[in-house]
């Protein structure tokens, strides 16, 4: 396993061809940035963040990654910490790029929507580390590191609460589609943990299976009809995952008073209505993860296992206690293996 030094290394000899090449139609451009970088000097590490388009305060992936930066930085393990905010997402491979040319060891990207961006600048930038938050990926790399969480056990979560809060037992999931393996382990994970709590329960699940791709995670359209007609089927719980796409389902159910499970980040904090009967939100904790990735990834051990943690938006008083302590129990037997979910990595 190659060390930061070791990256850094490259760039300064193995590769310097390979970037006057690339920056010599660049050069009035990047010149004066590149000479006063810092990054470029091997006893100075330098990570940034490229954010997804939902901002750098999205109250989730984003933002809980920038605090585990934050934290690292103040822990000593970074010297210096960046982000840029991408507004459409054709701004992805600009943002990255502006990291690497700029001698980033480091460089982080959020969602499954930059995976591709991520990928081919890990081949085209071989000075720099990459980590990928809630990216899976089927190819590896030696400079990409994906960072995923257990979708299922977050899924698992949200069923059994929604199977303890529900009045008649009857609970809904509005999900992306299913040919993406993460949505899949969310919403079967929400059917195995309203099971896990009770056999008996009706669980209606709805993919959003033949929509236009070109409108993943941003169907909110089809989320709010979604989210309405298992309303009108008597569901008096929902749960959301999917980005706008569970939003548009949260939207509805706080226009009709139902009580809502968010995913991804506190779905409650969203503008608007939509989050207005958001009773908590499960996410993995992405600010543990970085800082635990950036230091195994100084000390050259990055390959040991790893646990991705889970967290959830607490609860507010008209919840008794004893169901925060239940969730809290609940959490720990899935983080310890001692519960399992039964749901496959990848859909069958």
């Amino acid at each position: 396993m190659l060390l930061l030094k070791d990256f850094k290394h490259k760039v300064h000899e193995g590769h310097k061809g390979f970037f006057f090449v690339y920056f010599v139609s660049f050069v009035f451009i990047l010149s004066a940035c590149l000479q006063s970088s810092d990054c470029f000097r091997e006893d100075v590490f330098c990570a940034g963040l490229v954010t997804d388009t939902l901002g750098i305060n999205d109250h989730g992936m984003n933002q809980d990654t920038w605090a585990g930066l934050e934290e690292a930085k103040a822990n000593g393990l970074v010297d210096q910490i960046e982000y840029i905010e991408s507004v459409d997402t054709r701004d992805y491979e600009k943002n990255i790029a502006y990291f690497a040319e700029n001698g980033y060891d480091v460089i982080i990207t959020t969602g499954i929507g930059m995976r591709d961006e991520t990928l081919r600048a890990s081949d085209f930038y071989l000075g720099s580390v990459f980590i990928g938050m809630n990216q899976p990926y089927e190819e590896t790399r030696p400079n990409i590191i994906p960072v995923t969480f257990a979708e299922d056990q977050m899924g698992f979560v949200a069923g059994a609460l929604a199977a303890r809060i529900s009045e008649i037992q009857i609970i809904g999931a509005v999900c992306e589609t299913s040919g993406i393996d993460s949505m899949w382990r969310y919403c079967e994970g929400f059917r195995a943990g309203a099971k896990f709590t009770d056999e008996k329960i009706k669980v209606q699940v709805i993919y959003r299976e033949d929509g236009s791709s070109e409108k993943l995670f941003i169907d909110e359209t089809w989320g709010y009809d979604t989210a309405q007609k298992l309303i009108q089927r008597g569901v008096d719980v929902i749960f959301a995952a999917g980005g706008g796409t569970g939003q548009g389902a949260l939207r509805a159910a706080s226009q009709a008073n139902v009580p809502a499970i968010g995913a991804e980040r506190d779905q409650a904090t969203v503008p608007a209505e939509s989050g207005s009967s958001v009773v908590t939100s499960i996410f993995g904790r992405a600010s543990f993860e970085v800082q635990n990735v950036i230091r195994r990834l100084k000390d050259g051990n990055i390959s040991e296992p790893r646990l991705s943690q889970i967290k959830y938006v607490p609860l507010n008083q008209k919840f008794p206690e004893s169901l925060t302590q239940e969730m809290d129990i609940l959490l720990i037997g899935l983080w310890k293996g001692e519960i399992k979910t039964g749901v496959s990595f990848e859909k069958p």
